[in-house]
């Protein structure tokens, strides 16, 4: 399924049953103020993990009715994170969030060997944006987490977005590796890699059309396709773009939100269960966004075993 906008896939969860998403540190107010929108959303349900006093403070702060909700009274974040990481992997939370805690600290605990949500895979972004003009949402891995991947790394990257695409009903995602021009050039290892991905996918990424290398016009303008001759599967209807690294991906997402006026989600993919990582400053329609496709994620994973 393609979504236009962040409010089609909040529409969406609210026809699905509940999951429940755990807090990590959640004393803290952008977090949740994301947590009362979502309950008045009625997308998810809460536990909050972390200084209970501070917690009831901070709610009553953004008007939020803590009534109903499990909160469990852990005072030091590191603590508090480690404990929501066990609940997420004792099945008794689906998706874990970060709140008032340190961002190394809370990735640290999600690595863990004694956390159980460690996979045999390394962990990676996904951004979501939805930008003005534009018919439909967009997404983007990874801007966040690998500073400098090399192809082994991008491999498993691109698994990791692509397992997700599915489960929020892409079947066939088209993914543009992007680099600065559409040649193989030796000289540009970006260029190098996303041909070697182009090359693997059939074998390796059997759910997914991969094409690349893939400048960022022609993976969004059919028009420019067609003025420069490039025939590519993705011209113009890339649903994923493939950034060759962080520093790419940083640069491309803020250009999104300050110059398009775009608004963005984002998760950390790669653990057992779907992880939100959102920074302070990110509004709370971002982070109810992360939010909701996470939810989406996995109430429609669950319903397709």
């Amino acid at each position: 399924m393609s979504f236009e906008n962040f409010y089609q896939v909040i529409a969406a969860v609210r026809e699905l049953p509940t999951c429940k998403l755990c807090v990590a540190a959640a004393a803290e107010e952008t977090v949740l103020e994301a947590v009362r929108d979502s309950l008045r959303e009625g997308i998810v349900d809460f536990v909050l993990v972390g200084h209970e006093e501070k917690i009831w403070r901070q709610a009553m702060t953004v008007s939020l009715n803590l009534q109903g909700i499990e909160i469990i009274d852990i005072p030091d974040p590191l603590e508090a994170t480690a404990r929501a990481v066990k609940e997420v992997a004792a099945g008794r939370a689906d998706i874990l969030m970060k709140g008032m805690v340190n961002s190394s600290d809370f990735l640290r605990a999600v690595l863990s060997p004694d956390g159980g949500m460690r996979r045999d895979r390394i962990l990676s972004h996904f951004a979501i944006y939805e930008i003005p003009g534009y018919y439909r949402l967009i997404y983007m891995t990874d801007g966040g987490l690998n500073v400098n991947p090399n192809l082994e790394q991008k491999k498993v990257i691109l698994q990791n977005a692509i397992e997700f695409l599915h489960s929020i009903g892409l079947d066939q995602p088209k993914v543009a590796v992007l680099t600065a021009n559409e040649k193989v050039n030796p000289k540009i290892q970006a260029t190098v890699d996303a041909m070697a991905l182009k090359e693997m996918s059939a074998e390796v990424f059997p759910g997914a059309v991969v094409d690349g290398p893939t400048p960022l016009d022609i993976a969004v303008s059919l028009e420019s396709a067609m003025h420069k001759g490039i025939e590519s599967p993705v011209a113009g209807k890339a649903d994923l773009l493939m950034v060759p690294n962080i520093e790419a991906g940083n640069i491309l997402g803020k250009a999104i939100i300050y110059f398009a006026g775009g608004r963005m989600g984002g998760l950390v993919l790669g653990a057992s269960n779907p992880v939100i990582l959102t920074s302070r400053n990110e509004p709370p329609m971002g982070k109810m966004a992360s939010i909701a496709l996470a939810a989406y994620s996995v109430v429609r994973g669950r319903s397709m075993q």
